[in-house]
């Protein structure tokens, strides 16, 4: 997995020696050394600088690196779009980017996002440009929640009639019926048909049966597990997050102490680096990615179950706390759907008891509101987020471990019962890949497993999957990354 890629300051620096270079390789005439640098070029392509390595190519003519550049781009967009490149690119280029139909990204929430970002970067310059890149953004494909609470509620939207009238489409759209929907066609009710990139998923420390440091993957085209760089230190019960192309793993316990620190890890070159630390002490806490932070949720700081929550921002490389919950959760699960940040039941140390409670965060009003409660209690259950829909997976109520699994529709406000898992599970990872929701390792009471298995919601079963982990383990990190190329 390993690739070394030039730090930003070297590769500008070596990007303006090829300035010189290019030019005169092409008045000689020395093609292998114009394609040389290309190559070179190609194999430092990160999301920090595939667009001024693309702006590059244009500016030179080198049409297989623009190419690949572009595609890079377009592959790694919620990673692109938190850069200082995407930030500082023209009103052209920014309306290129975005109106690909060849975007990867989870939701077009992260379009509407990359837009108000860049044009608040500047935006007594920029706010004219907004209805030219909502023009971009298809609101029509966003889930009707957080077009009432994001998109109407953002102040860029409001004062501009034509951001307005886009908004008035997507509403529109959704209240037709679905087999009206097929003749209201425009390039924003247009799905998005990205060219998937392929898929780790990366499974981090965890109990074994005392915390660890070990690090695997999982090939789902090769089907096979691979160990990698070791964490720092042992590690388990932390929050794992995929954001802007590392691995961050989030407090936890380190088999004496409950933790601040945090680690983050960069696939393409196997390493891990620590990051600043949490202002609390946290195990067994959720983690999430909502706009572009990095959420902490709860936990135990080694006497208590904690309520308070506290955000990351990558840029700065700090943390600051946000509103607590409204309900102490330690072994509480996490996901994100329609840009709102769901806690999912745990132990509520105070009253001693697991929870069916769960109460989702909304980062505009930076407020924590009760949802509807689960049919089960559950604590130490996995939390994955497929199709819009959030997945409770296992978990236990005391000393009952439950292989049972319930999904929560946030436009019903209801929860319902699919099929149960073929194990018992608890603390265990959850990720999804591929349409499928994986549930990775925990424990059933009595012994940690190393096995996988995953849901098909087309179907409503569960699979095991051939190949286990080398370790048994729960309490592990669990989480899906881009194959480094």
């Amino acid at each position: 997995m390993s690739r070394f890629v030039f730090p930003a300051k070297c590769l500008r620096i070596l990007m303006c020696v090829l300035q010189v270079l290019l030019p005169a390789a092409g008045l000689l005439q020395l093609q292998d050394v114009k394609k040389t640098c290309c190559e070179f070029l190609e194999s430092q392509l990160h999301p920090v600088n595939c667009l001024g390595i693309r702006a590059f190519a244009d500016m030179h003519a080198c049409t297989d690196l623009l190419n690949k550049a572009n595609t890079y781009a377009e592959q790694h967009f919620a990673d692109v779009v938190l850069s200082e490149e995407f930030l500082n690119l023209g009103i052209e280029q920014v309306c290129s980017l975005i109106s690909s139909d060849k975007l990867t990204i989870s939701s077009e929430e992260k379009v509407f996002e990359a837009v108000i970002a860049w044009v608040n970067h500047d935006k007594d310059v920029r706010q004219e440009f907004m209805a030219r890149l909502m023009e971009h953004v298809r609101l029509p494909l966003l889930p009707r929640e957080y077009l009432v609470q994001r998109v109407e509620e953002e102040a860029l939207v409001k004062n501009s009639s034509a951001c307005k009238d886009y908004l008035i489409e997507a509403m529109k759209y959704h209240l037709l019926p679905t087999e009206q929907r097929i003749l209201m066609k425009s390039v924003r009710t247009r799905l998005r048909t990205p060219m998937n990139l392929p898929k780790l998923m990366v499974v981090v420390g965890g109990q074994a049966p005392k915390a660890i440091r070990s690090v695997e993957c999982y090939d789902f085209k090769e089907e096979r597990w691979h160990q990698v760089a070791e964490l720092p230190s042992r590690r388990c019960r932390a929050g794992m997050v995929y954001m802007a192309g590392l691995v961050f793993a989030v407090g936890g316990f380190n088999g004496s102490l409950r933790v601040r620190t945090v680690d983050s890890y960069d696939p393409v070159k196997d390493q891990w680096t620590s990051v600043a630390n949490m202002r609390d002490r946290r195990s067994t806490l959720g983690a999430a990615v909502l706009n572009g932070l990095l959420y902490a949720v709860g936990g135990f700081d080694g006497s208590t179950g904690l309520s308070s929550v506290e955000a990351y921002n990558i840029k700065s490389n700090e943390w600051f706390h946000v509103a607590p919950m409204n309900t102490r959760r330690s072994s509480v699960g996490v996901g994100v759907v329609g840009g709102l940040l769901y806690a999912v039941g745990g132990y509520d140390g105070a009253s001693r008891q697991c929870l069916s409670t769960v109460e989702c965060y909304n980062a505009t009003t930076n407020e924590w509101t009760y949802i509807a409660e689960m049919s089960t209690r559950r604590s130490g259950a996995g939390v994955g987020v497929l199709n819009n829909l959030l997945y409770a997976v296992g978990g236990h109520d005391g000393p009952l471990v439950r292989k049972s699994v319930e999904v929560y529709d946030p436009t019903t406000n209801a929860w319902r019962q699919v099929a149960d898992m073929n194990m018992c599970r608890r603390n265990a990872g959850v990720c999804a890949v591929n349409g499928l929701l994986y549930v990775v390792g925990g424990d059933d009471g009595s012994c940690n497993l190393a096995s996988v298995e995953y849901y098909n919601p087309t179907t409503d079963k569960w699979t095991v999957v051939s190949s286990c982990m080398s370790t048994g383990r729960s309490y592990a990190g669990v989480t899906v990354i881009d194959k480094p190329l």
